[in-house]
């Protein structure tokens, strides 16, 4: 068995200190971008524990995700960092490690209330999707793991309860990279929720054993651990919100059950093609991904393969892990990019419109200087605020082997950030010593936001078996900036998830949209951000509504964080630079 890369060996490439690409290649000057505030922020007290080092099973190798939620309703964002487990914790040999729900304290420190929340989870947690499944005005967590799932709900008072078997969104074995949306447009959130690999803790997958088919897995050569190929795949689930606290399993009816046992890692709710209902994108590793189509009737189309999203331009299914979501080219179509194995390009998927994708990773340029790297988180980011969305991708590889061997790659890499030049081309930001892209971690999920109420898009990364990593946004650029955080009224959901802002200034008309899940297994921050440039005014801004509504309105200043109300206008507004602070 060749490992999980679908895309061939390719050459090794070491910078001029002779170290592989994914750990080196750093230059002495350039432009600082990011900056490693892990220790200030007080977010390496949490510790990510998943398997032993060794790795010899995949459950103990893909990592987990970071969900960015403002929790308490206080107008900053915290964090919700997913834990790993072990086999003795499942044992019960020794206590489970725990979640951790970071507070944010509005002076760039955190504190982590994760046992007082009651959020702790102490289960084998893999992904985390933030919703308002409720419609309270107060954001709710599900977080997946292998075994049952929960879903967290937010008490208004600092503490969540697990109400995830009353509610019907339990499941069991090992679910992955779910999203919020409402699929049917009743104004409440439904639940999509991925299925990996069907695992047996008991008899794990192991050479020559009953569960693979394989005498020996190998990635170039060396043992290694066995997965996913081979392996039985866990269907998906769609879950329809019945407005009662309770869900139904609609999979089989709906068309996405995922009968061909896929190894679902990432997945979005999105409006794709335009027509005011969202779709579902799927990444999974080392399977076609799934594209599915909203008729409108409760059901979806399988497109995956019509679409052109199943497979990379040279026809090949690849290892997707993560996946992001974005309109780069600000022409009003959101864009697909699908991280996955090394020795692999990462592929951008263009929106040609209709439902139909073409791959542009070579001729955008952003395929080359990846395949070297294993990638997990990403986001599309528009981190100098320049008006153009541009690319970061979180790396870490899966095998700990790779560090013995001349190969090129290594298990922890540094995170790659690519600038856009205008919606033609990306180029890659250098990764200047000492600063936050020449960090070196063993990546995997990535929330995006802005944690600082600056108006600049920081990253937050869950790091397997290590203190989670953030990464802030330093950007000396000077541009302008708004974020939009959006009050869904009583036809649409009450987070407003499903929501598509058309923004215009200096004759640049961008689009942003409010989802729930994607980069890897994680939440972004929900509130919608553009940049605006040398812009000093916004000229319009055009929300679509979940329930449909269109809304046109002005905005009467820049570099603010608006709350629009459907219906109502804008009804708050946070200005962290201004002397006269208003909320």
């Amino acid at each position: 068995m060749g490992g999980a890369s679908t895309g061939g060996a390719h050459a090794a490439i070491h910078d001029a200190q002779n170290r592989p690409i994914t750990a080196g290649g750093f230059v002495a000057k350039g432009p600082v971008i990011f900056q490693d505030v892990t220790h200030q922020a007080g977010l390496d007290t949490w510790t990510h524990h998943m398997g032993t080092p060794q790795k010899q099973y995949i459950i103990e190798t893909n990592g987990s995700g970071v969900g960015l939620l403002d929790y308490d309703n206080d107008g900053w964002l915290d964090i919700y960092l997913v834990n790993g487990s072990t086999y003795d914790a499942l044992n019960g040999k020794v206590t489970p490690p725990h979640a951790a729900l970071f507070h944010n304290n509005h002076d760039g420190t955190f504190t982590d209330v994760a046992e007082q929340a009651g959020v702790t989870n102490d289960r084998w947690g893999f992904g985390v999707a933030i919703g308002d499944y409720n419609n309270d005005g107060w954001p709710d967590i599900y977080v997946t793991n292998f075994g049952k799932n929960r879903l967290y709900r937010n008490n208004h008072n600092g503490t969540f309860t697990d109400v995830a078997e009353q509610a019907g969104v339990q499941l069991g074995n090992w679910s992955t990279g779910a999203t919020f949306g409402d699929y049917d447009g009743d104004g409440r959130l439904d639940l999509f929720v991925p299925g990996y690999v069907h695992y047996d803790i008991d008899h794990p997958p192991v050479p020559g054993s009953a569960a693979v088919a394989y005498t020996t897995c190998q990635f170039r050569g060396a043992p290694v651990m066995c997965g996913p190929r081979g392996l039985k795949g866990e269907p998906d689930h769609l879950f329809h919100n019945n407005g009662d606290g309770t869900f139904t399993d609609v999979s089989v009816k709906a068309g996405v059950s995922d009968p061909n046992g896929y190894y679902g890692f990432s997945a979005v709710f999105a409006d794709l093609n335009n027509d005011g209902k969202v779709d579902l994108a799927v990444a999974n590793d080392s399977t076609p991904n799934y594209l599915y189509i909203n008729k409108g009737n409760g059901t979806f189309e399988d497109d995956s393969y019509a679409s052109g999203f199943a497979l990379n331009g040279d026809g090949r299914e690849t290892a997707g892990m993560g996946l992001g979501i974005g309109d780069y080219r600000n022409n009003g179509l959101l864009d697909l990019l699908v991280t996955d194995f090394s020795d692999d390009y990462k592929v951008l998927y263009r929106n040609d419109g209709g439902g139909n994708f073409t791959d542009v990773s070579y001729q955008t340029g952003i395929a080359q200087d990846a395949i070297p790297f294993l990638g997990w988180g990403v986001g599309f980011i528009d981190f100098d605020n320049d008006g153009w969305k541009d690319i970061m991708m979180i790396n870490g590889h899966v095998y700990p082997q790779v560090d013995q061997h001349d190969w090129g790659t290594t298990f922890a890499q540094r995170p790659l950030l690519y600038r856009n030049l205008q919606g033609k081309k990306f180029e890659l930001v250098p990764a200047v010593e000492g600063t936050g892209l020449a960090e070196v971690f063993p990546g995997r999920g990535a929330a995006f936001g802005d944690l600082f109420n600056d108006g600049k898009i920081d990253v937050v990364i869950n790091v397997i078996d290590g203190h989670p990593v953030l990464l802030r946004n330093v950007s000396n650029d000077g541009h302008h900036w708004v974020e939009l955080k959006l009050v869904g009224g009583p036809k649409s959901p009450r987070d407003a998830v499903g929501a598509t802002v058309y923004l215009t200034a200096d004759g640049m008309r961008q689009r942003g949209d409010v989802l729930s899940g994607g980069s890897y297994m994680s939440s972004n921050d929900p509130r919608v951000h553009f940049g605006l440039g040398d812009a000093t005014r916004v000229d319009a801004v055009e929300i679509h509504w979940p329930s449909g509504r269109v809304e046109r309105l002005k905005l009467p200043s820049v570099d603010r964080i608006f709350t629009i109300e459907e219906g109502k206008g804008i009804t708050g507004e946070l200005c962290t630079a201004c002397k006269n602070q208003t909320k």
